[in-house]
């Protein structure tokens, strides 16, 4: 019974009242509890809109000190900027610095992270959430699957280079806080998936597959990270979150570009069952300020889950990441690799 109520918590919210409340007395949280954040700086992948504008609302609601959001669109940002302008203060957003990026061009985001180190001595908090949706097979400009390109091998190559700023946060006795954003479509990834080639990469899975892959390798990545930088930096803690289905533009418009009538079943007919993005950044906002725990898949609220027998798969991961930094150089090496650009995963 309580594992019934549990897929409730996780999964469902808005008609579904209290459906956080479901969840075992040790593993619900609320964004009341998210602690006072004064003097923390954070960083927020797709933080202008869906779950990332959760994030990124509740963050400045607990007072964060700074907050980098990284996205591609100016417009959605300006709009973000403006909610928040409106709804908490001019001080509030004037804590927000937006840094346009394509997590898909790994030269650029590289540049990106080196600038956000710059303008800020320390990072308390790491939200990869950004991604490719639901959507068909695409390549990025570097031939590589767009949603992988994006979605897993963008944010390694940015916490790559946010590592040293990392790592001296931490070494000063602060806790840091990584979050990947998996989801429990991980369990449409492949069965026979083992990150061996870009042949094997650039395969088309179909919307659902290409998705899922990337979010196996979200947790997969954050469980890595918990294997080797939290063992050597104990005040670094690596997450990765499930939010629930949530509507987003990727759940209520993007839905439509993979599947132009059977997309309404999603953006339809599950409408009143979504969570809103506050109620879907719930276990995010844990992972990112609240959890003493590191290598865990966290669901909403606070439910520890093990996540599919490939997520836990530590071969596996030690193989994607082995190949992501090969690819990455290959990909990077006349314009970042040769130049003595640091890449480095842990």
């Amino acid at each position: 019974m309580q594992s019934v109520k549990n897929a409730i918590a996780e999964n469902l919210g808005k008609v579904v009242s209290g459906a956080h409340d479901l969840a075992p007395e040790d593993q619900r949280f609320s964004l009341e509890e998210v602690p006072d954040l004064s003097g923390k700086v954070a960083v927020v992948t797709g933080g202008s809109e869906g779950i990332g504008y959760g994030c990124t609302h509740t963050l400045l609601s607990h007072n964060i000190k700074k907050l980098f959001i990284i996205s591609m669109s100016e417009d959605i940002i300006d709009d973000a900027l403006k909610a928040i302008k409106e709804e908490m203060g001019e001080d509030k957003a004037s804590r927000v610095e937006w840094m346009k990026c394509d997590l898909s061009d790994w030269e650029a985001t590289g540049k990106v992270a080196f600038e956000i180190a710059k303008k800020t001595d320390r990072i308390d908090i790491l939200i990869n959430n950004a991604a490719r949706g639901i959507m068909t097979y695409q390549l990025a400009k570097n031939g590589v699957d767009l949603h992988m390109a994006i979605n897993h091998m963008g944010h390694v190559v940015l916490t790559s280079h946010l590592l040293p700023l990392i790592k001296s946060t931490a070494d000063k006795g602060n806790k840091v806080r990584l979050v990947q954003l998996g989801s429990n479509a991980h369990e449409s990834a492949p069965k026979d998936v083992k990150f061996e080639s870009l042949e094997e990469l650039n395969q088309d899975l179909g919307a659902m597959g290409q998705y899922g892959r990337t979010k196996l390798a979200s947790i997969l990545y954050a469980r890595y990270l918990s294997r080797h930088l939290s063992t050597s930096h104990p005040n670094i803690l690596s997450n990765a979150t499930h939010p629930g289905f949530v509507e987003t533009r990727q759940s209520v418009d993007m839905i439509h570009e993979p599947y132009p009538l059977g997309g309404y079943a999603m953006s339809v007919g599950m409408a009143p069952f979504k969570k809103t993005q506050f109620e879907g950044c719930v276990s995010t906002m844990y992972a990112a300020t609240k959890t003493e725990g590191t290598g865990e898949y966290i669901c909403p609220p606070a439910i520890r889950e093990p996540g599919s027998d490939l997520a836990n798969n530590e071969k596996l991961g030690e193989q994607l990441m082995e190949f992501t930094c090969k690819l990455v150089k290959e990909k990077t090496k006349s314009s970042s690799a040769d130049k003595g650009c640091p890449f480095k995963t842990y």
